[in-house]
């Protein structure tokens, strides 16, 4: 898109859905250099964290009974006062966290294959999807299922991505988690394989109707996207289902990318920092599908999702079926520090071209649709097909 580069601060704005709760015990001066470092203390208030920090390691050196590894304990007052701010979408990533996290974002990994979301509210994480020949699918994960244990830890609670980092390892490697599945705890053992994400998956329906499934707003997926359009517009493709279900989201300047392929001259979306700063991606006249389209969305339709679904909706261009999205309307941005690790922040609120800001709220489908198990077929699809016929 003109006017646009990718990896720019609101571009690169992470819009992921992630918990995180850590509970941290300190030792020695470092957390009192840390914040003197970041100048949040000063004078006796300064003093006062030096003094509890140096309390805290006395009762630490007399009585802790297990053993401790000092980088752990540092790493645990970065995550610790990341987790102090009160947001589960705000964190610290250890330099190998942070890496596993890039290896994640750019494609592909060694791990299980499998996709996770997490419930806000109860910290739960379930499978979304096992992808087909993953390591997941073949040890029988199914949608629904709770992820509660990683080598033997609770993981309730825990950043979805720390949780997905333990999952990820060397190939040909062992895991040992623990699910539930209808009340009934069950163990399994997987052997990590190199995953290559798959993203989007597309086929032409009938009546030149094409239908985009996109799982991810990953690095390549907006390069996957258009090869799928161009495939379908050469196959004579004249309107588009894009199936946005169970999509957690992903990168913001990815998804704007796709969107102004699909849209108007305008805005796609706006976001807005604690300064009141405004910054806005457009999407440009060069491109503008005209055929009719119809988007798929749920409750795990999330973040960046979100911003496709909005911009969709506000511009009237399609229509939007199922059920209510998962409602988050704020941005992240990723920073690396000087030693490789990283903090992500929660650093502004979006705003679909309409002005709505849908945080904890999320957007109601055009046609309200439940997804019907017992029916057989895809209800959900089989009514964005009927409304393409009908247009």
């Amino acid at each position: 898109m003109e006017g646009r580069k990718r990896g720019s601060s609101f571009g690169k704005g992470l819009a992921c859905g992630i918990l995180f709760s850590v509970l941290v015990l300190s030792i020695g001066g470092c957390a009192a250099v840390y914040f003197r470092g970041l100048g949040r203390t000063a004078g006796s208030e300064e003093a006062k964290v030096d003094t509890k920090i140096r309390e805290l390691e006395t009762y630490i050196d007399q009585y802790y009974l297990f053993d401790y590894e000092d980088e752990d304990v540092e790493n645990g007052i970065y995550k610790g006062l990341m987790a102090g701010l009160g947001d589960i979408y705000t964190s610290y990533y250890t330099p190998e966290e942070y890496e596993s996290f890039m290896e994640t974002t750019y494609g592909s990994y060694c791990g299980i294959g499998a996709m996770l979301s997490q419930d806000v509210t109860t910290g739960i994480i379930t499978v979304v999807q096992a992808f087909e020949g993953t390591p997941a699918a073949e040890a029988g994960l199914q949608p629904g299922d709770i992820l509660y244990q990683v080598e033997g830890e609770e993981v309730t609670g825990q950043d979805l991505t720390l949780v997905v980092t333990d999952l990820k390892g060397e190939e040909n490697t062992e895991v040992h988690i623990g699910i539930v599945r209808d009340g009934e705890i069950l163990e399994m053992t997987l052997t990590r394989k190199n995953i290559e994400i798959p993203t989007v998956d597309y086929e032409l329906l009938e009546d030149g109707i094409g239908y985009i499934a996109i799982s991810e707003f990953e690095d390549l997926t907006d390069d996957q996207f258009m090869e799928a359009f161009e495939d379908l517009k050469s196959q004579g493709m004249e309107k588009l289902i894009i199936d946005l279900r169970n999509n957690g989201g992903g990168l913001v300047d990815v998804t704007c990318n796709i969107l102004d392929q699909l849209l108007p001259e305008g805005t796609i979306v706006y976001t807005e920092d604690k300064y009141g700063e405004r910054q806005t991606e457009y999407s440009d006249a060069e491109h503008y599908f005209d055929g009719e389209m119809a988007v798929l969305v749920n409750g795990n339709s999330a973040s960046a999702s979100e911003i496709f679904a909005g911009a969709i909706k506000d511009y009237g261009v399609g229509t939007l079926i199922g059920t209510q999205t998962y409602g988050k309307g704020i941005v992240q941005s990723l920073f690396r520090l000087e030693d490789g690790s990283a903090v992500k922040i929660t650093v502004s609120r979006y705003y679909t071209p309409a002005g709505n800001n849908i945080h904890e709220v999320g957007i109601t489908p055009d046609i309200v649709l439940e997804y019907d198990e017992s029916a057989g077929t895809d209800n959900q699809l089989e009514r964005a097909l009927e409304v393409l016929r009908d247009s």
